[in-house]
């Protein structure tokens, strides 16, 4: 069953992702707390918030269309994904965020409780000659080299 929990390290009641409307594909994430973009500055925004899924899915992180026209604002690495096994993991319990990069020659502002992004819950195979058997063992970017 895929869950949205918050982190070991947030002991107060958060928002949890959700999604606004019957029809809408996405999960909206909200800020923990007021955030400040300083100009043409990369932030990371983590959101309080993991996610189990099953081991054939995955969470895909966006940027809310708003953003970019609206505040300046653009995801760094165009989407974010957020594998199975990054759950839970020791370094960081599985705390998802967000990197935005404040396009703009001003601050920027996202107050407590507003919408940072989406994250869409998606399926996905696997090839026939997929033999992997590395087992993830720390946080953020930890499958690359």
């Amino acid at each position: 069953m895929v869950k949205f929990e918050k982190v070991k390290r947030i002991e107060e009641d958060i928002k949890l992702p959700e999604r606004s409307t019957l029809n809408s594909a996405g999960y909206d994430f909200f800020a923990l707390e007021d955030i400040i973009f300083n100009p043409n500055t990369i932030t990371r925004v983590f959101t309080g918030v993991k996610c189990e899924l099953m081991p054939n899915q995955v969470l895909i992180l966006a940027n809310r269309s708003s953003n970019p026209s609206k505040k300046g604002l653009i995801l760094l690495n165009g989407i974010g994904v957020v594998d199975a096994d990054y759950y839970g993991n020791p370094d960081n319990d599985g705390e998802i965020a967000f990197e935005f990069y404040n396009m703009l020659d001003e601050i920027v502002e996202i107050k407590k409780g507003e919408k940072l992004g989406q994250g869409l819950i998606l399926k996905f195979d696997k090839t026939e000659d997929d033999f992997v058997t590395n087992v993830r063992k720390s946080g953020w970017g930890s499958t690359g080299v």
